[in-house]
């Protein structure tokens, strides 16, 4: 390679929770540099899936890492030519690619959402994730089949 790798940066923690994790989630949340909003709009979110969920013994914060968890797909396909045909390749995915993949699934799917508030919309997938359902579940389970029917190409990864 001609030049050198970027530099990671650093991400700092959220105030309140002193999370990294939650830090990503807002960035990727976030419009037009407006992350005091965002930040309003998660924790929001965390408020309303805490009363969604009053029987459970679990945090607001680990009910939304186990959303996380249950919607984060293991492999995905990835286009390879071979000759003169591509083929869907199944491919391992790295972690910090399924963080950002599950986050962003998350964040589209509770755009997507009817509700009032982008709050409630997101409180709605977070509870939706955490029980296995919901749109951004629906698309991990999507990515899982279509790396299952082209198990047969596995062979061409690079």
């Amino acid at each position: 390679m001609r030049k050198a790798k970027p530099k990671k940066r650093v991400i700092l923690p959220d105030p309140v929770f002193g999370e990294v994790m939650v830090t990503k989630f807002v960035n990727h949340l976030m419009y037009d540099g407006k992350k005091s909003l965002s930040y309003t709009i998660f924790y929001g979110a965390l408020n309303l899936v805490k009363n969604k969920l009053p029987n459970e013994d679990m945090t607001a914060i680990e009910i939304w890492k186990k959303s996380l968890e249950n919607i984060t797909p293991q492999v995905e396909v990835k286009s390879r030519r071979v000759g003169g045909a591509t083929y869907q390749v199944p491919m391992e995915i790295r972690p910090d690619r399924k963080e950002s993949i599950s986050m962003k699934n998350l964040i589209i799917y509770a755009r997507k959402r009817t509700g009032k508030s982008m709050s409630e919309k997101l409180a709605a997938e977070i509870v939706d994730g955490f029980n296995s359902q919901g749109g951004a579940f629906k698309r991990k389970e999507e990515i899982h089949r279509m790396a299952e029917a082209n198990r047969a190409f596995a062979h061409f990864r690079f």
